[in-house]
């Protein structure tokens, strides 16, 4: 058994925004990541931010990994693994780590679960021909390897991951001839998708795929209109010519870790489904375990930075280190949080959290 005083898995924006919190407390770091790179995805995205400056507003997501990385590599109370799954997570902070075949145990005196999110995935015919692929293994192949993933593409989804993955596939030389959304109206922000119809995508909202259409690969796509109760629509099936299929239909957040050692958690469909209960300190329903970023709920990276840092603060506060600026950068990183979701597309994470803010008083 390994001792470490504070461990945080998930090298994502939240999880380095945590750590750099910490570290400036003081506190030894352990910071664990699956993926052979810090960063999470952000090291995918290559489309700048909106928001303010302390939200990195004009940087690309790759940039600010980059920024994020060196703000703590190398300092002297940071330990990283990389490549390596945590698998276990038990009551009394032990962790059961998976890296290079071996497995390892460590204790922590305090936890922070920054584990993020995965993607949804959608039921239709012929969902596992080659050439359909989530939004996240299109932005894996086209902006870490510079595979382009097909020539003439579909995407299933106008949220704007759907959105911004579009204009990139369309950057990389591809061409999105079609989106489809189930939902009256496009999901993500008029902006991003306004570029992409001057580009010469079709936007068909209230419709969705039925069925992917190939032998070994995908050739086409079978489409359909949806009425207003998401049922087909008599005779509206169209065929669509295409090499390649993106599935963005949302994430869910990664809550397995905390249900596993009986954190609670509630299923708030606002924050994409089973997130944990936190409170104001982003502690779960175990005082020693915080949890921050999408595997809370789903929101921008943005979002998942300025919880980052205040869990990375309320984390060194519970240790008993708290930062020489505690209150300053609470306040500061809480009025960010807050402009962020005071905007049209931040009513659904509010909703969601005045759920989990009843579920909390229940459970009491």
């Amino acid at each position: 058994m390994i001792k470490k005083e504070c461990i945080i898995v998930g090298g994502g924006p939240a999880g380095l925004c945590a750590a750099a919190m910490a570290l400036a407390s003081g506190c030894e770091v352990l910071l664990i990541d699956r993926s052979p790179k810090l960063g999470g995805q952000l090291m995918k995205q290559t489309h700048k931010f909106f928001g303010s400056k302390n939200q990195y507003a004009k940087w690309r997501g790759f940039d600010i990994a980059e920024k994020l990385v060196s703000d703590i590599i190398g300092h002297p109370k940071l330990t990283v693994l990389l490549n390596s799954t945590v698998v276990g997570l038990y009551r009394d902070q032990v962790i059961t780590v998976l890296c290079d075949e071996k497995y390892s145990r460590y204790q922590a005196d305090a936890l922070l679960i920054a584990t993020g999110a995965s993607e949804k995935f959608l039921a239709f015919e012929n969902n596992d021909l080659p050439g359909v692929y989530g939004a996240g293994a299109i932005q894996t192949l086209m902006n870490m390897y510079g595979v382009l993933p097909g020539k003439n593409v579909v995407m299933v989804g106008s949220g704007n991951i759907g959105l911004i993955v579009s204009y990139q596939l369309i950057q990389a030389g591809a061409f999105v001839s079609t989106i489809v959304e189930a939902a009256k109206i496009i999901g993500g922000y008029k902006v991003h998708a306004s570029k992409l119809v001057r580009l010469g995508t079709k936007i068909l909202p209230s419709t969705t795929i039925k069925r992917a259409i190939g032998t070994d690969h995908v050739e086409a796509v079978e489409i359909i209109s949806l009425d207003e109760n998401y049922k087909e629509v008599a005779g509206s099936s169209r065929i669509i010519p295409c090499d390649a299929v993106c599935v963005s239909v949302g994430l869910s957040p990664m809550h397995h870790l905390l249900s596993m050692i009986g954190a609670s958690t509630k299923y708030i469909p606002e924050l994409g489904g089973f997130v944990p209960l936190v409170n104001d300190r982003f502690q779960t329903s175990l005082p020693a375990i915080f949890a921050v970023g999408d595997c809370v709920g789903i929101e921008e990276a943005s979002a998942a930075m300025m919880e980052g840092y205040l869990g990375g603060l309320y984390l060194s506060e519970y240790l008993s280190k708290s930062h020489p600026d505690h209150a300053k950068l609470v306040s500061q990183y809480e009025k960010e949080l807050f402009l962020l979701r005071d905007g049209p597309f931040g009513q659904k994470t509010k909703a969601g959290l005045k759920k989990m803010e009843d579920a909390k008083k229940n459970a009491e």
